[in-house]
């Protein structure tokens, strides 16, 4: 009789976190090079990256025992992820740039490069340490926004699968009652 207790904390293997550390990482360089050390921004910024990609890792490993408590911080790193988002809006904004539309030439690319298989840090790193800050929180927009479709999608399936297969209690409920069937069968 296999245990109840599903398997857990693949996380390195979804895209979403490896999108998110990628997020994580493009934030850590664009906040120390193009805002203020000391500033509240700088910190905001940085923890809402961080906040996506642990909750993501956080959720996996909890998904074994609590399928809500993987959909929450599942829902926690988007949320985190979409402040974020804002911020670099804001700064773009406040220094009178533009968001990139969806069919700025530069958007095009980022398509293509995040479809690749193992993308990566250094799969943006030229858009990422561009040396004109709008280019650079440009093209971190445009990795959040995949990392949040992707997280999006990954809610969405973790809410099918539950619906489909139930969460903790009803594989334990079942795996006693096989057990204690088991248990008459052998007498």
């Amino acid at each position: 009789m296999a245990g109840f207790i599903p398997p857990h904390g693949g996380y390195h293997s979804l895209l979403s976190y490896q999108k998110a550390v990628i997020v994580y990482d493009a934030t850590v360089y664009f906040c120390n090079r193009f805002i203020d050390r000391r500033s509240r921004t700088h910190d905001q910024m940085v923890q809402a990256a961080r906040s996506g990609k642990q909750n993501i890792v956080e959720g996996s490993l909890a998904s074994a025992t609590s399928k809500e408590t993987e959909i929450k911080l599942t829902n926690v790193a988007r949320a985190s992820l979409e402040e974020l988002l804002e911020d670099y809006r804001d700064f773009l904004r406040s220094h009178g740039a533009a968001e990139w539309d969806r069919n700025h030439q530069q958007v095009l690319r980022l398509r293509k490069l995040v479809r690749l298989p193992d993308a990566n840090y250094d799969t943006f790193r030229s858009g990422i340490e561009h040396s004109d800050s709008a280019f650079s929180a440009n093209t971190i927009i445009g990795i959040v926004k995949v990392t949040n479709f992707l997280l999006d999608h990954q809610l969405t399936q973790l809410e099918e699968a539950f619906l489909r297969e139930g969460g903790l209690r009803e594989k334990m409920t079942h795996a006693r009652l096989e057990a204690r069937n088991s248990q008459r069968h052998q007498k």
